[in-house]
């Protein structure tokens, strides 16, 4: 299918360890497309089998069954590779050059020169906020410093496929925030993302489309509205002017509630009898100061399927 750019079907990689060369299964049956324009998530536990796939997608390793393809070509194929940027999970960067010495050398590897790639080099390096050390060795750079490198690596070459392997990992929150907004920025500009990460929220935020693995198999993959259970699961309502009599009756509405300082949170599950019990205390006098409803988040997904 044109609109395709990543296929893998019944992915299997099994790896040999120890003297006696024991057998140990990292990824199991994976299978998943990403659609064109799509930003999409590749979580699980550590150990599920996500650096893997990605290795095995990139041509770094070879599967031991199954197919992966990127833009329909087979890989590992450096034809299909030529229109991808990635950013492995820990970029090892020599410590001797600097930002723009190690970005010009990934940009020449994929086809950039002159005048094009030292333009091209700048605007990446400021695009991922390290343009200012640009010209520092990377053995001086911090972590984080060292992980948009690697990103202004990625996205050197324009590339039509972006895979970033824990993007975020290192980076402070306002560096989370920078790369969340580029991801955004990127997949305006018509990019496609898959990206993999521990941090949830950044999933549920940015992605499309996510994929869970769960000991190296898929366990839930498709569209996050569709399959996180947008319902009411709870509903917390913040009163105040609450006396201990009142208090004391709560439990004949069917609800529980605690004090916290002066105020009582009355906690009501699912949404059926919300408007009902919010009447009843607005009837008592009571002053209602907040509401605040919780739905599924992609937390109680993941804890639900790949850990649960």
């Amino acid at each position: 299918m044109a609109d395709t750019v990543i296929s893998i079907r019944r992915l299997k990689k099994d790896y040999r360890q120890g003297f006696f060369m024991r057998r140990v299964t990292a990824v199991h049956d994976v299978s998943f497309d990403v659609q064109r324009g799509d930003i999409f998530g590749f979580v699980g536990p550590n150990g599920a089998g996500k650096t893997t796939t990605l290795k095995v997608l990139m041509g770094l390793v070879r599967p031991s069954q199954g197919t992966a393809s990127l833009f329909g070509i087979q890989v590992p194929s450096a034809r299909a590779l030529q229109r991808v940027g990635f950013l492995p999970e820990n970029p090892y960067i020599y410590p001797y050059l600097t930002p723009t010495e190690f970005v010009e050398m990934c940009g020449s590897l994929s086809g950039l020169r002159g005048k094009t790639l030292r333009s091209r080099t700048r605007v990446v390096l400021d695009k991922v906020g390290i343009l200012y050390a640009a010209d520092r060795q990377a053995r001086k750079l911090s972590k984080g410093m060292l992980q948009r490198t690697g990103l202004a690596a990625a996205l050197v070459s324009d590339p039509e496929l972006l895979v970033l392997d824990e993007p975020m990992s290192g980076l402070d929150p306002v560096g989370r925030k920078e790369v969340r907004d580029i991801i955004v920025e990127e997949r305006r500009a018509g990019r496609t993302i898959l990206f993999s990460t521990h941090i949830l929220s950044d999933v549920e935020t940015l992605c499309d489309r996510v994929t869970i693995l769960r000991k190296g198999e898929v366990v839930v993959t498709g569209n996050l509205d569709q399959l996180l259970r947008r319902e009411i699961k709870l509903t917390d309502i913040c009163l105040a002017g609450m006396g201990d009599e009142q208090f004391a009756h709560l439990t004949e509405l069917g609800v529980s509630a605690e004090r916290q300082g002066s105020h009582v949170i009355v906690h009501v599950e699912g949404s059926g009898k919300l408007q009902e019990i919010l009447a009843n205390l607005l009837a008592q006098g009571l002053q209602v100061l907040e509401v605040s409803s919780r739905q599924e988040t992609l937390e109680d997904l993941f804890v639900r399927e790949a850990i649960g």
